[in-house]
């Protein structure tokens, strides 16, 4: 059995910021109205960093920053999209350990259930075949499981909205 060493601790997979602002087209922004809440761990019942409280201001400023960036994304080709997202894959699947680890700190998850619901999200997110010994029956998981530095509420996830003026069906 693999014992992993607590964030922040010598021998640690991850090491965590105080605080973490919102992500906003490609930097972190800090919330418009400087609210940020304790993220507490399961492991501990302790609080481990701050994440940014997102408002509906914030959602606006990543809305623009989408939308923005949308027409570029849409002229681009099939094959510039899968290598952005191959990239992506890579990157994740490089960093596969270390993120399960940041997943399990967050949510409590043991990092075996973790390593196996990031490992086949990347797979599906790859334009190209995954390697021979991978799962063919991936799926994608939930976007609560979706790979992060700190999985938080999102603000633009929890506005129930999909791009600006809409709402889910």
């Amino acid at each position: 059995m693999t014992v992993y060493a607590q964030p922040g601790a010598e021998g640690s997979k991850v090491t965590f910021k105080d605080r973490y602002e919102n992500w906003i087209g490609g930097e972190w922004v800090a919330p418009v109205k400087g609210q940020y809440f304790e993220n507490i761990t399961p492991v501990t019942g302790k609080a481990f960093c701050e994440v940014a409280r997102g408002t509906a201001e914030d959602i606006e400023l990543a809305l623009d920053a989408a939308h923005k960036v949308a027409p570029s994304w849409g002229k681009a080709s099939a094959t510039e999209r899968a290598a952005i997202l191959n990239k992506i894959a890579d990157r994740i699947d490089e960093n596969l350990e270390m993120l399960a680890v940041a997943e399990s700190w967050d949510n409590g998850k043991p990092i075996r259930e973790t390593l196996t619901r990031i490992s086949p999200w990347q797979r599906t997110t790859s334009a190209t075949s995954p390697p021979p010994s991978a799962p063919r029956k991936a799926t994608c998981p939930s976007w609560t499981t979706t790979p992060r530095p700190i999985t938080s509420m999102s603000p633009l996830a929890s506005s129930g909205r999909s791009s600006r003026g809409t709402s889910p069906s």
